[in-house]
């Protein structure tokens, strides 16, 4: 049996799709059979599924209750967690990108004053900054990071950006591109040793379905 730790949300809705056409009957995963559910099994398969936050997939998986999980990159460079990384799943992509007000750039990278960056994942943030030369405090926000430049709180943010119809719509603009993220599958350390067949069998099948 494989416990697989899924992200809720829209990594769940395509990683879903990728196991469904992998072959697997998640039929209980269907919003009219689902209910409050959070644990499920596969029709057909030794797959066990759990649905959690994208933090918790981390938890999870570190920790050995779940063998692997979907989560997204960003989250995997935010943590600080034991596991594998096995396969990049190439869905949910978009970007981490320092941003801030528009046309202000040259004066932020000329600068050599004390800068304030405002982000979600100040991990991410941090090791972005290590060795450029700015003196950089981060600040962590936990809802719309795009409001800290504009309340005098920050001079940039560091964000995930998809479309950037956010940012435009709050006087804001790309300044440079941090790194790209996906959708990845990662597996407890121990699992990968102990599980290697089943864990083989499950991204065998996986890759054929990353397009």
């Amino acid at each position: 049996m494989i416990r697989m730790a899924l992200t809720k949300g829209r990594i769940e809705e395509k990683a879903l799709e990728m196991l469904t056409a992998c072959g697997y009957d998640l039929s209980s995963l269907s919003p009219e059979n689902r209910g409050r559910k959070l644990l499920f099994r596969a029709e057909n398969a030794p797959l066990e599924i759990v649905l959690a936050k994208s933090a918790d997939v981390i938890t999870y998986v570190s920790h050995g209750v779940c063998d692997c999980g979907i989560v997204g990159e960003d989250t995997i460079m935010e943590s600080d967690g034991r596991f594998y990384e096995l396969l990049d799943l190439n869905f949910s992509r978009c970007r981490f990108a320092l941003a801030g007000p528009v046309g202000k750039y040259q004066s932020f990278i000329s600068g050599y004053g004390h800068k304030v960056i405002a982000s979600k994942y100040p991990a991410v943030t941090k090791s972005y900054f290590e060795g450029r030369g700015f003196d950089v405090e981060i600040v962590k926000i936990e809802g719309s990071v795009e409001l800290a430049p504009i309340l005098g709180l920050s001079d940039a943010i560091v964000d995930i950006v998809e479309t950037g119809s956010t940012l435009k719509a709050n006087g804001l603009e790309v300044w440079e591109e941090v790194a790209d993220v996906s959708a990845r599958l990662i597996a407890n350390t121990v699992s990968v040793k102990m599980k290697k067949s089943d864990l083989d069998s499950l991204m065998s099948k996986l890759r054929t379905q990353i397009k």
